[in-house]
């Protein structure tokens, strides 16, 4: 008799004994991958949290710099953002009903929702794609200091002002170095639409015009404005035309922020884009009828961890990104 239980007790060992909290082992290996994730992700906020406080009084403003909707001119600030957050959060909505109709066994229910959660992904990266195309290509402009700072240009109304729309004409052109016009032994970036010297000529020219400094007034909580008669003494430490943003520097202010909106935004529209190509997969699954061969949808449940797993860091890196 003991024998026989010694034999139970290996056999059920090498079946992997009991199920702990009734989760499959697929459940329990999802559960920890989502808690590493976790940890990685907060280690990233977390670091954005700690610059952004070392250079509170000159941090971008978000509402100056989310401001644009596709296909509309004007200012919308944050309004395209919070329309990408609504779609993923739907998503996930969409993915809760989809697990609950596959506890049902009900096939073209699963497949529905899942389809309405694959469609939901797609429109959240899609927008995600144009919002960093717009913020690489910039759209107003600015100039660089020597200091490294950046300095914006706005109306009597405080609105920021497009640097082409009140330059002066161009005196004569300048052309790229590169090695097709026979400049071999030197490479550029491409050149700006304006030059420093236009700018600064055609600022002169429109006394209404002010300067946005990237110090952040403690009692208002906006940057510090500038007069046109105080402007000299900023422009006379001018370095370049910044238009649009990449690593090294942007037109929105700290080059730190463009750096932490790139990385942080990337990596969570790169887990966005393995959860649609995921959830694809098992979509189609389901269409041929292989969880419902299994009699169970579990590996639908087991992907909407994931997927809520998405949506819940994004509700993250909306707040303390783009809203406090």
């Amino acid at each position: 008799m003991e024998a026989n239980d010694a034999a139970t007790q290996t056999t059920g060992s090498w079946n992997g004994g009991n199920e702990p909290l009734g989760a499959s082992y697929g459940k329990m290996m999802m559960w920890f991958f989502i808690m590493s994730d976790a940890l990685t992700f907060s280690g990233f906020l977390g670091a954005y949290g700690l610059m952004r406080f070392k250079f509170i009084d000159s941090w971008p403003i978000a509402d100056q710099v989310f401001t644009h909707v596709p296909f509309i001119h004007g200012n919308y600030p944050m309004y395209y953002v919070a329309f990408m957050t609504f779609v993923l959060i739907f998503s996930s909505v969409t993915m809760v009903l989809a697990v609950d109709a596959g506890h049902h066994l009900k096939k073209a229910k699963v497949a529905f929702y899942m389809l309405l959660t694959i469609v939901g992904g797609l429109i959240f990266l899609g927008s995600q794609a144009w919002e960093w195309t717009h913020f690489i290509s910039g759209e107003n402009g600015a100039i660089q200091l020597q200091d490294g700072k950046i300095v914006q240009f706005v109306n009597a109304d405080g609105h920021q002002v497009k640097l082409e729309d009140f330059a002066a004409a161009k005196s004569d052109e300048r052309v790229q170095h590169s090695s097709s016009k026979g400049l071999w032994y030197v490479s550029e970036v491409a050149l700006p639409p304006v030059s420093l010297e236009q700018v600064i000529n055609g600022f002169k020219a429109h006394p209404d015009l002010q300067l946005r400094l990237e110090k952040i007034d403690s009692k208002t909580k906006e940057k510090v404005l500038v007069s046109h008669q105080d402007a000299d003494k900023y422009l006379a430490e001018a370095k370049q035309v910044v238009i649009g943003a990449n690593l090294h520097v942007n037109e929105y202010g700290k080059t730190l922020f463009g750096d932490f909106f790139f990385f942080i935004t990337g990596f969570h529209g790169f887990h966005v884009f393995s959860g649609i190509l995921i959830n694809i997969i098992i979509f189609f699954n389901v269409i041929v009828g292989t969880y419902e061969k299994r009699g169970h949808y579990e590996m639908v449940e087991k992907v909407g961890l994931y997927w809520h797993f998405v949506d819940l860091v994004w509700v993250f890196v909306f707040t303390f990104f783009y809203l406090v």
